[in-house]
């Protein structure tokens, strides 16, 4: 056990933990419907964005494909829309980190835990993100679904993380993360502390079914939770030579 306690790796969302971009994420969602169709005040928009908010931490091709199943060109078409519309985005206004993130991002490297950031964009959105926050120093790793296999909700890029990062074990791992699909992805993964911020669209009742261990105001509040003595982690296997 070390001296933070036996975390070693901690996942971290983007949209809505992280960064507060949710009404940036949604009208790039809407733009990108809309160019197959699907337009506000209709009862396939209104059904579309209930999918989109459903499905919040998923692959955003994912989405698209639960948006217009079957019609993998069409879904491809949308995709590429909301990628640049995001971009396009974030490139005129900048990103706005959720407060206290950045101080909570060198308190918990600061105590040698690595930060592996997990997202539903695409690796070329992804690494806009990244060039705007400008984070590169402040985590270890930064994983898109094409780079472990599956998105969330599936365990592929928390799994992926701890392979990258040489974690002994599961159960060194916290997920954190604003969505139902964060919390399924951590639970699936194995991970011990998953916890589920009020920061993003789900709401507390949604977490917790998601496999919350502790429900958060914010990433703010996580290192405290880690480094404070308040969390009581299980006991962790050491391997027997």
């Amino acid at each position: 056990m070390t001296e933070s306690g036996p975390i070693k790796l901690v996942c971290l969302d983007l949209a809505g933990t992280t960064i507060g971009d949710i009404a940036t994420v949604e009208r790039a969602f809407s733009e990108a419907i809309a160019t197959q169709g699907i337009v506000p005040g209709t009862g396939a928009y209104a059904r579309a964005m209930v999918h989109v908010h459903r499905s919040r931490g998923c692959p955003k091709i994912d989405v698209f494909r639960g948006i217009f199943p079957g019609n993998e060109a069409q879904a491809q078409a949308a995709n590429l829309t909301f990628e640049r519309s995001y971009e396009g985005a974030i490139e005129r206004a900048g990103l706005v980190t959720v407060p206290g993130v950045t101080e909570a991002l060198d308190k918990l490297r600061g105590s040698g835990i690595h930060i592996a950031l997990i997202t539903g964009f695409s690796r070329t959105t992804l690494s806009r993100v990244l060039g705007v926050l400008g984070w590169h120093d402040k985590i270890d790793l930064a994983i898109a679904p094409e780079d472990a296999g599956r998105g969330r909700p599936w365990p592929d890029m928390v799994l992926h993380a701890v392979l990258r990062l040489g974690v002994e074990d599961v159960r060194q791992v916290a997920v954190v993360g604003d969505s139902e699909n964060d919390m399924l992805a951590g639970r699936r993964a194995g991970a011990s502390l998953i916890a589920g911020l009020m920061t993003g669209v789900h709401s507390r009742d949604r977490l917790l079914k998601g496999g919350a261990t502790h429900i958060l105001d914010s990433l703010a509040e996580f290192p405290e939770l880690v480094l404070g003595g308040k969390y009581d982690p299980p006991a962790v296997a050491v391997a027997q030579g």
